[in-house]
């Protein structure tokens, strides 16, 4: 029985998390946190408090993103959350800590938003996406690409919010976590 970790903010939470445990099937045990992981820097905060769930994962699947690059929450010029280089910075701390525990770690890209959503910048989404994953990638990290999947379309792959995947685009982009826990 393989041992797999979720992790990643309410695009897994509310979205693809709940489906990919069924999706896996009884070969494998799912942990998740029953906690949203927000940005980047709460994730890393609450490695260690994870610790004891996450050891000894044989497959990690993880992402972040869309709390970092949120834009306009504060009267500031619509800088985003976390700025690109402390965006990279801990994503890439967040890597070498999942890392330790298994060399078979995923990240899922951020998911664009609907282009009115006034909260989020899909080029800025799609910029911190472009800049991190060939790092990513050089520490032999594989990529699921949910940003391209859900992108194919946005008005039925993101519900009315804006923000978060429809049921569509939950099952979608479980379905596409789950194959590429299995290929492992």
């Amino acid at each position: 029985m393989k041992k797999v970790v979720l992790l990643g903010d309410s695009i897994r939470l509310i979205g693809y998390g709940p489906r990919v445990p069924e999706m896996l099937g009884e070969d494998y045990t799912v942990f998740q946190s029953e906690d949203n992981c927000r940005f980047v820097k709460y994730t890393l905060r609450c490695l260690f408090d994870w610790r004891d769930d996450i050891k000894d994962a044989d497959i990690i699947h993880w992402n972040n993103g869309l709390w970092d690059t949120s834009t306009g929450l504060f009267d500031d010029g619509g800088k985003p959350f976390t700025g690109e280089e402390e965006y990279v910075e801990n994503m890439l701390r967040v890597a070498k800590e999942l890392l330790k525990i298994t060399p078979n770690v995923i990240f899922a890209t951020t998911t664009p938003v609907n282009p009115e959503y006034q909260y989020n910048s899909n080029t800025v989404i799609e910029r911190y996406n472009a800049v991190l994953v060939p790092k990513l990638q050089a520490m032999g990290i594989r990529i699921n690409d949910l940003h391209s999947l859900v992108a194919q379309n946005v008005p039925e792959y993101i519900c009315e919010d804006m923000l978060h995947l429809s049921e569509t685009g939950a099952k979608i982009c479980a379905e596409q976590v789950a194959r590429m826990i299995k290929e492992f």
